[in-house]
């Protein structure tokens, strides 16, 4: 069976989006770039984890290799919806990030979910080209270089896009919707 590598390095635009509306959206990836357009789904969850997670690997990485970070945005960098066509690639199983210390570049790879895998997967790991212990060769997958200014636009606006949602119930955290939800802090009555 072969597959895809979607390859942007570095991308034209790089972003974190939705369809839908709060409540029934579906997250996205998407990267522009070579007159190429490529969109991945994936869950809120893990638009939110990568956001962390690439804060802690930018953080990392200037601690560790001394790398120049810029501060976060003050203005509202990219705000504009997903470009059209939203046609999805694949749904993302794991999500890889590894910070390249030669070009100074973070590299997120999100590959495609195997028949049995729905976990999210995050790690840290300077990229090795040699590496033959990828895993799943044989699944598509998207690979974006980003330099850290880019990488904390994304962070910034994968944050906007995650917050966007229903709002939350003051009690119990869970969203509420227009009509409401059983909240289980009042024993099931509607609130």
């Amino acid at each position: 069976m072969t597959h895809q590598v979607h390859a942007f390095e570095p991308p034209e635009r790089f972003v974190a989006g939705t369809v839908g509306a709060p409540g029934e959206r579906t997250f996205f990836l998407q990267a522009r770039g070579g007159g190429r357009l490529v969109s991945v789904a994936l869950e809120k969850v893990q638009v939110s984890l990568l956001a962390e997670k690439l804060e802690e690997l930018l953080s990392e990485a200037q601690r560790r290799f001394g790398v120049e970070l810029p501060e976060a945005p003050a203005a509202v960098g990219d705000n504009d919806p997903l470009d059209s066509p939203v046609d999805e690639e694949f749904r993302v199983g794991t999500l890889g990030l590894a910070f390249d210390v030669d070009s100074a570049t973070v590299v997120i790879e999100a590959i495609a979910a195997g028949e049995a895998e729905v976990e999210v997967e995050l790690g840290d790991d300077e990229v090795d080209e040699d590496d033959d212990e990828e895993p799943d060769e044989d699944l598509d997958r998207l690979r974006v270089r980003l330099t850290p200014e880019a990488t904390r636009e994304f962070i910034e606006r994968a944050r906007r896009v995650v917050n966007a949602g229903r709002p939350p119930c003051p009690l119990c955290g869970q969203p509420l919707d227009p009509a409401g939800h059983l909240c289980p802090r009042h024993n099931g009555y509607h609130r």
